[in-house]
């Protein structure tokens, strides 16, 4: 008996040290790269004179506020969750067509580096939240971002469909920062 009650408490103990252990990532991390991140997207600015992005960005998605406003209100984890489902929809945009429109426009490497350090932080964060937590992804973020795509491939994926992406990809990091800063504030 004494023995399983060793078993319990260094189960509990060592289960405890490892959930604060893995958000030292979002503590320590997460900002770094987000501001990598945004380094990187703001690198990636064409210098299109003929540009038709305002015209475009008229008829683009409109920014889902209400769902960040929603993810506000949710407890850290589910903030947390919405914040990874964010990153990865965001690395999705970037991979989906890598086709040689966009090539042209960005630096191969520097596409490649924002997906990994976009992804990185989708893993990192995925970390912090608890093994026992898996929340369907928010559907209305998901139909959002299809949305997008949508809008980019009906531009022919030009330079001014993927400076479009690049500025709601923009957007949505600094928002994901904002999230992610109140969790830390919380606790």
């Amino acid at each position: 008996m004494p023995n399983k009650i060793f078993f319990v408490c260094l189960f509990v103990s060592l289960f405890c040290a490892g959930a604060s252990l893995s958000c030292r990532w979002m503590e320590q991390n997460f900002r770094q790269y987000n501001e990598n991140s945004l380094t990187l997207l703001e690198n990636m600015v064409t210098n299109s004179t003929n540009s038709t992005v305002d015209a475009a960005e008229e008829d683009a998605v409109a920014f889902p506020d209400e769902l960040y406003k929603h993810a506000s209100k949710a407890s850290a984890e589910d903030r947390l969750a919405f914040t990874v489902q964010i990153l990865e929809e965001v690395a999705a945009l970037f991979e989906e067509d890598r086709s040689p429109s966009n090539e042209t426009v960005w630096e191969e490497t520097t596409v490649e580096n924002f997906i990994n350090l976009t992804t990185q932080q989708a893993d990192g964060l995925r970390s912090c939240i608890a093994s026992h937590s898996h929340k369907k992804k928010n559907k209305k973020l998901s139909l959002y971002f299809k949305r997008l795509s949508h809008d980019a491939k009906q531009m022919v994926h030009s330079a001014d469909a993927w400076e479009l992406i690049r500025k709601e990809a923009h957007a949505h990091l600094l928002r994901a920062d904002i999230v992610v800063t109140s969790v830390l504030t919380a606790n």
